[in-house]
């Protein structure tokens, strides 16, 4: 899933941006709270890892636009400020997570996928439709109980048609979602992953639908593991 990453701090930014890219997430990486705020008015993200002390503004005054623009995107804090005032006014401003540096990779990646779930209205940490089971967390998939190799674009793609049950996906939006900024995407991309995923799942799991996009065939949710 795609996630804006507000951090002015260089060297942290690019190791944040690295080992959140290696559990599985698209990142994109502003350094400034004017740059964060027009990339939420502009393009949509799944979530946001949002500093407190940033050049041009402040991340709790960016927070606080957000939530009165009324955008629910979730957004975890991560900052130097420790004190219990501090993660107090921050979780009340809107933060659904609050972390304090130094922070381990593992957890801040375990917590954005807590908050996706959680704004989902998922407790499960895994995706199953039928006999296909997606683990996030893991980068594992099975296929009625049987592994399915499944990694890169490939993995992110079913990803996301499996945690959007029942809604077709445009070829646009998976782009929106998968890619960040400066990627480079052939313009078949997203067929090329969907032949892929249909060659191992099976040609009936993934329905296109003309002149909407793509989705998860609804029948095989009908099937228990």
């Amino acid at each position: 899933m795609r996630i804006l990453l507000v951090e002015d701090d260089a060297l942290l930014g690019d190791g944040l941006k690295a080992g959140l890219s290696q559990a599985g997430f698209a990142v994109d990486w502003v350094c400034d709270a004017m740059s964060a705020d027009a990339a939420l008015a502009a393009e949509p993200f799944a979530a946001v890892v949002l500093d407190w002390n940033l050049p041009r503004g402040d991340g709790l005054s960016l927070l606080k636009r957000l939530r009165e623009r009324r955008l629910s995107t979730p957004v975890l804090m991560l900052t130097a400020r420790d004190a219990l005032e501090d993660r107090i006014t921050g979780l009340d401003a809107g933060a659904d997570d609050y972390l304090v540096k130094p922070i381990a990779l593992g957890e801040l990646a375990a917590r954005l996928r807590a908050l996706l779930r959680r704004a989902a209205g998922r407790s499960d940490p895994l995706y199953q439709h039928g006999e296909l089971v997606l683990n996030p967390a893991t980068h594992t998939v099975t296929l009625a109980g049987q592994p399915l190799a499944c990694a890169g674009r490939e993995f992110d793609l079913l990803a996301l048609l499996i945690s959007q049950p029942g809604r077709p996906m445009s070829r646009e939006q998976i782009e929106a979602a998968l890619y960040g900024w400066g990627e480079e995407l052939e313009s078949n991309a997203v067929e090329v992953h969907v032949h892929h995923l249909r060659k191992k799942l099976g040609s009936d799991w993934i329905k296109t639908l003309r002149g909407v996009g793509y989705m998860l065939n609804p029948a095989k949710a009908e099937a228990a593991p």
